[in-house]
């Protein structure tokens, strides 16, 4: 079995020991299932069925919890090692510094997947058993949006690898977590909410305004699923958004993955000129 393999496989064995599997399993099937039978309420007035409310509802939650999951699995993935003294064990054995990396990233994106997957399945099932969207295109709106959180997730563990691999302090790396999740999920928006309100479409253009939405990957996430069905669309209001930044979908999900493996290999040449 290959070097990666097998640190992916511990880093599963040990979430598993910290029950990080169970606790966020838990969580998001716990979320997913209250937004499912909750938040299809108004399925009634606005001509739309309970799936595309969840996916919707989800999608909102997906944005601010998956990312801080992801951080908290990964930012001391690395320094934390290091500051307990099991990095130099690891590095005396035959392995290569990169190879570490990928495969703790590996390990880390299997649990949650494992958790997305089957919290936000849960959710599905419990729609499916109760009648829920019929057709073709809800449903797939609904696995888009279970890959697509795991992307998202994917991305984050990879800002935190690189988090990890650069400061030689876990109190730090946890500051700049936090840190990167305030500006992506929360300070991001806001800020281009103001400069947009501020110009007036004087300066930023359509063009410009839909370079900004790629900069972000809580927004690529969000386009991704709130634009890219037309019942989601009508739901979440996202339809006049949906006109102006025309994304085709394979295009976001490679703006998805440029997000998760620039960062990582960012992470690995630091970890690779880290002097331990």
């Amino acid at each position: 079995m290959s070097p990666v393999m097998v640190i992916a496989g511990a880093e599963i064995r040990a979430a598993r020991r910290n029950r990080w599997v169970l606790a966020t399993t838990l969580l998001l099937a716990a979320l997913a299932l209250t937004l499912a039978f909750l938040g299809s309420a108004p399925t009634g007035t606005v001509g739309v069925g309970a799936l595309e409310v969840t996916v919707v509802s989800l999608a909102s939650l997906t944005i601010f919890l998956v990312p801080l999951i992801a951080l908290l699995l990964s930012y001391d993935a690395i320094v934390g090692e290091a500051e307990r003294g099991t990095l130099l064990l690891l590095l005396a054995y035959p392995v290569e510094r990169w190879q570490i990396v990928l495969g703790k990233f590996l390990g880390h994106s299997a649990v949650l997947a494992f958790a997305t997957c089957l919290g936000y399945g849960a959710a599905g099932l419990a729609l499916s058993w109760l009648g829920a969207a019929p057709d073709r295109e809800s449903w797939n709106a609904f696995a888009a949006l279970i890959g697509s959180s795991v992307l998202l997730g994917a991305v984050f563990l990879a800002l935190g690898y690189l988090v990890s691999a650069t400061v030689r302090d876990r109190g730090m790396a946890a500051g700049l977590a936090i840190g990167i999740w305030l500006l992506l999920v929360l300070l991001y928006d806001m800020a281009l909410l103001g400069v947009l309100v501020a110009d007036q479409g004087k300066t930023i253009s359509a063009a410009v305004f839909s370079g900004l939405l790629l900069l972000n990957p809580a927004d690529v996430y969000r386009l991704l699923n709130l634009t890219g069905f037309a019942k989601v669309s009508m739901f979440s209001g996202m339809a006049g958004v949906s006109a102006q930044a025309q994304f085709a979908r394979p295009l976001l999900l490679a703006a998805l993955a440029a997000w998760v493996l620039v960062p990582l290999a960012l992470a690995a040449i630091l970890f690779r000129r880290r002097q331990l």
